[in-house]
């Protein structure tokens, strides 16, 4: 994996749910440093919203995939919120 990679998150964690960031959301790597076998990646939402978060995710916790698509973050955002209430 390196800069600019699209990736989807493939597990469900705890550390990576306080940051807002959930199995299958999808976002690029913006850094080439590996450091601790992480990456940073960043989570963004469809047009002018702010990311969900820019985070490290291990890279075991990933995949790269072709295309990302923000609303799928989005979606499952929205589903997260909504069984907490």
């Amino acid at each position: 994996m390196k800069m600019m990679d699209t990736v989807e998150v493939i597990v469900e964690k705890e550390k990576y749910a306080r940051d807002g960031v959930h199995k299958g959301m999808q976002g690029w790597i913006c850094l080439d440093d590996n450091s601790h076998n992480a990456r940073l990646v960043n989570f963004p939402q469809c047009g002018e919203k702010d990311d969900i978060a820019e985070i490290c995710i291990k890279e075991e916790d990933l995949k790269e995939i072709p295309v990302m698509h923000a609303i799928i973050n989005e979606q499952i955002k929205a589903a997260f919120e909504n069984s907490e209430k």
